[in-house]
């Protein structure tokens, strides 16, 4: 079993400028809960796409709904899990829900 948990970096608030804005090429961010079932569906998924992306220059990011509230609102992530692409630090795409690996992988292909 591959350790996903380096791959994916934790965004707050405080880090996600630097972290997601400043990155080159693309950056996806998952914005999750802790209480939210989904989530935890496709949490794992996005910890794995991290890995298998890496060597692609992706970026992929977690950002916790309930501890970072400025981020949420200024993308006005109303719904939970919302996956967010940035290219080069620009929002390019959004997609909510709890979509399977193969929906996530045709988005990330579509931005590299």
């Amino acid at each position: 079993m591959t350790d996903t948990t380096k791959k994916t970096i934790q965004v707050t608030d405080d880090t996600f400028t630097s972290s997601i804005e400043d990155a080159e090429g693309l950056a996806i961010v998952d914005f999750w809960a802790a209480w939210c079932g989904p989530c935890r569906i496709v949490g794992p998924i996005v910890d794995q796409l991290a890995v298998d992306y890496a060597d692609k220059g992706v970026t992929v990011g977690k950002l916790d709904v309930d501890q970072n509230p400025r981020v949420t609102s200024r993308f006005g992530v109303r719904s939970i899990p919302s996956i967010l692409f940035f290219k080069d630090g620009k929002l390019v795409d959004t997609v909510v829900g709890a979509l399977p690996r193969a929906q996530l992988e045709k988005k990330i292909e579509q931005h590299i």
